[in-house]
């Protein structure tokens, strides 16, 4: 029962940062206005780690690799402390492995994000389409890389319904679909592993 509990906080608390930590690495990807109260909050809470990361890790091609590699390592930290939680110690052995499960964890969190976003913005375009609440702002910015492109090969029809947001789920069910295999091909953890499975 303890260690039931423990794992559930560790795992809780440790997806929570690990998801902060990607929405940091989303919002430089594609660009988000760094103004912005949410996204001056992820910068506040990275910011301690990421800072002395930067100085041995350089951006390559406008990818910011220290907060790629923040997020295997926070991955690598979290599945060692489950593991050792549940009494798995043989699996810290071998960080190869892991370093894979991490990747394959941190893209379930990836399409997580980018569904939640989307929700955001079909539920936000419907409640108040005019509003600029910073977290609807911001879903939108994520979400633009994503739909920009679609809605330039299929016009909102009727100048007013978009079917963009319908390709973007369906698409990223596939990726789920996609991503599941891959952890099953990897043999990832669920219990270890910090991602939505």
């Amino acid at each position: 029962m303890f260690v039931n509990i423990l794992h559930l906080i560790v795992y809780s608390l440790m997806s929570l940062f690990l998801v902060i930590v990607i929405l940091r690495f989303l919002l430089q990807l594609v660009r988000a206005d760094f103004y912005n109260p949410v996204s001056q909050a992820i910068v506040k809470i990275t910011m301690p780690l990421l800072k002395p990361l930067r100085k041995f890790i350089p951006s390559v091609l406008g990818i910011d690799t220290a907060s790629v590699v923040l997020i295997i390592l926070v991955q690598l930290i979290a599945t060692s402390l489950l593991a050792m939680i549940l009494g798995v110690w043989g699996i810290i052995l071998n960080p190869l492995p892991l370093i894979l499960w991490g990747l394959v964890g941190a893209l379930t969190i990836i399409s997580s994000i980018f569904f939640w976003c989307m929700i955001i913005s079909i539920i936000g375009s419907f409640i108040a389409p005019f509003s600029n609440h910073p977290l609807l702002t911001l879903a939108n910015q994520i979400i633009n890389p994503l739909a920009a492109p679609i809605r330039k090969l299929i016009p909102p029809i009727g100048g007013v319904l978009d079917i963009s947001p319908i390709i973007i789920l369906l698409g990223l069910k596939i990726v789920d679909m996609l991503i599941l295999r891959l952890a099953v091909l990897v043999g990832v953890n669920p219990q270890l592993v910090l991602g939505y499975w």
